[in-house]
């Protein structure tokens, strides 16, 4: 074991500013000679990832607990001191929401209490509450940032510390690189500033969120409701599933469906309340079908007509329903396809469709929302991975180009986007989206299998599948890094015997053409990111994630030619030979 790492354990199992608890976790493993956990919680610091960062509960550097807590808000106060002083602000306001994971609500107020101590004003809800309301109270408290308590839909004993700047949306360059070194640079937790939360609230200083933030939200999702007569006239014909797999959707996503007249809902009762165990699910993730079960055992037995899940801060949203006789998990791609398709379609039958409307995606979603988009005159633009990238280039835009509008936004991994008052996925307004939709469509005898069929007659067919290789600790690490680097020299313009137009390496903004010995540069930021875009247009698309141990793989396919059978048995093919290629690429690296 490398003596730092030792050193590094011994100083915090001995430090009087960490509770006894903490010293006593960490002192048990030196007794031990646990050298693999010490490597584990000492090696580094705790990085930030695509918003924030996030880890597996415990005491130690590269673990959450409320010490590391305590120096991610004193990174992020020092950072909203300095912007906000530069700019000449006299008050400074941080907005606060947290899941229902273990120790969200403490490392929440462990948070307030930090932001008080440097004379931050911390607005926090009394209650748990989705990202989407945390990013909606940062914009209408007028807050220098924002603080969301969640792991989102990681196992049970991970929490995290997600954060937003100004405009609600998750910090972007250069302030996310700002807070980072901040971070980096507190070696002594004594120097934190702390005020204790209650004395933060006598103070005037830590706020409790009234209802009347909650309220401004849900009139605003109501406003957006494109076809609203429909909804309240029929919408009690349309019978929803719902469950929140034990987070914080119960409340938020039934009432929204009410008040625009979907009152036709059964919830999972076991997985209702929120529970920071997730105990009926191995992982509380919308995305993976198994998370569903219940909530499709439910639909069989009632005769419902739609599942919706959301995953514990309610930024994710999975969809299930019976067609044929079988039941169908709709992924992110499709519900994608069907909820672009419904909004641009429906605001131009009803002559609401703004002037200049642009529509987000990024690189890794499926192109045929881009041909969906052209087809309505609405403008595509393509972002990096994750909603950080996507809401700030809609706020870039919406300075430097107000005569365009937004419409919506989405990425192929359940995220969603269906107004511009939020600013990250909104799973609360997707579940009101996707009813609306599920409902139109069934007053039109379709069910939403039938429906993207019909997109996909219409625009051309497309199959996507992810491919996730998990590689754990230090060494799993190094694994997804030699990884990136066998793909990285792959120069040959071949992939799984398929020939490639031109590679894209995000890391260094080029391309590199195989069809026409050329290169040029990308306009978009640095990232670990590699794009393999094939001479018939299918593209793959590989990068190490932001927030777990494991590497990426997005393999897009389409098909134009032959019926809708043959398209997808064709599509089916082509993609087990480039996952067989990929698996052999990684067992050997």
């Amino acid at each position: 074991m490398e003596l730092t790492i030792l050193d590094k354990a011994q100083a915090w199992a001995s430090n009087p500013y960490f509770d006894e608890q903490s010293r006593h976790e960490i002192q048990e493993l030196i007794n031990k000679g646990d050298e693999k956990e010490l490597t584990e919680r000492f090696y580094k610091d705790l990085e930030f990832g695509t918003g924030g960062m996030r880890s597996i509960l415990g005491q130690g550097l590269n673990r959450i607990n409320k010490y590391t807590i305590r120096k991610a808000s004193q990174a992020l106060a020092n950072e909203v001191l300095r912007a906000g002083k530069e700019a000449g602000k006299t008050e400074f306001k941080i907005a606060l929401s947290y899941d229902s994971r273990r120790m969200s609500f403490e490392f929440a107020q462990e948070a307030a209490s930090v932001f008080a101590g440097n004379g931050i004003h911390a607005y926090i809800y009394k209650r748990l509450n989705p990202v989407a309301l945390l990013s909606f109270s940062v914009r209408h408290h007028n807050a220098c940032a924002g603080v969301m308590v969640t792991a989102s839909h990681n196992p049970p004993e991970y929490n995290g510390f997600k954060v937003y700047w100004n405009d609600g949306a998750q910090v972007t360059p250069p302030n996310d690189k700002n807070i980072i070194n901040n971070y980096y640079a507190i070696n002594d937790f004594s120097t934190i500033q702390f005020l204790d939360f209650e004395a933060g609230l006598a103070k005037n200083l830590i706020h409790w969120v009234g209802e009347d933030v909650e309220n401004a939200y849900y009139k605003a999702i109501h406003d957006k409701v494109i076809l609203p007569e429909l909804c309240q006239k029929e919408g009690s014909k349309l019978k929803i599933v719902y469950t929140p797999i034990h987070g914080t959707g119960l409340i938020p996503c039934t009432r929204a469906l009410t008040d625009m007249g979907m009152t036709n809902i059964e919830v999972v009762e076991e997985q209702a309340k929120p529970d920071s165990n997730f105990p009926t699910v191995s992982s509380p993730n919308p995305e993976n079908p198994s998370a569903l079960k219940m909530a499709v055992d439910l639909m069989e037995k009632t005769n419902a007509d739609i599942v919706m899940g959301s995953d514990p801060d309610t930024d994710r949203l999975g969809v299930a329903l019976k067609h044929n006789g079988e039941i169908h998990y709709i992924n992110g791609n499709q519900i994608g396809i069907l909820m672009l398709h419904y909004v641009a379609k429906n605001l131009k039958e009803t002559n609401r469709l703004p002037s200049n409307p642009y529509f987000v995606k990024t690189i890794v979603t499926t192109p045929l929302q881009d041909k969906i988009a052209t087809s309505f005159g609405v403008e595509t633009f393509n972002t990096l991975t994750g909603f950080k990238w996507i809401c700030g280039l809609m706020n870039k835009l919406e300075k430097t180009n107000p005569e365009k509008n937004f419409i919506f936004a989405t990425e192929e991994s359940f995220g969603y986007l269906p107004n511009n008052y939020v600013r990250d996925k909104d799973g609360v307004h997707s579940v009101t989206l996707m009813a609306e939709m599920a409902l139109y469509y069934k007053t039109k005898g379709l069910n939403l299998m039938e429906a993207l069929d019909k997109i996909y007659e219409e625009y051309g067919f497309s199959h996507e599948s992810l491919l996730n290789l998990v590689y754990e600790g230090k060494e799993g690490s190094e694994k997804i890094s030699r990884i990136m680097e066998s793909f990285r020299k792959m120069n040959d313009g071949q992939f799984a015997g398929l020939s490639v137009d031109y590679l894209e390496d995000y890391q260094v903004s080029n391309v590199v053409s195989f069809t026409k010995n050329e290169s040029w540069k990308l306009d978009l930021p640095s990232s670990n990111v590699l794009g393999f875009n094939l001479v018939d247009g299918d593209k793959i698309y590989l990068r190490p994630s932001g927030t777990e141990p494991k590497i990426k793989f997005y393999i897009m396919i389409q098909e134009n030619e032959g019926s809708l059978e043959q398209k997808k048995a064709k599509a089916q093919e082509k993609t087990d030979k480039i996952l067989a290629f990929i698996k052999d690429m990684a067992n050997k690296a």
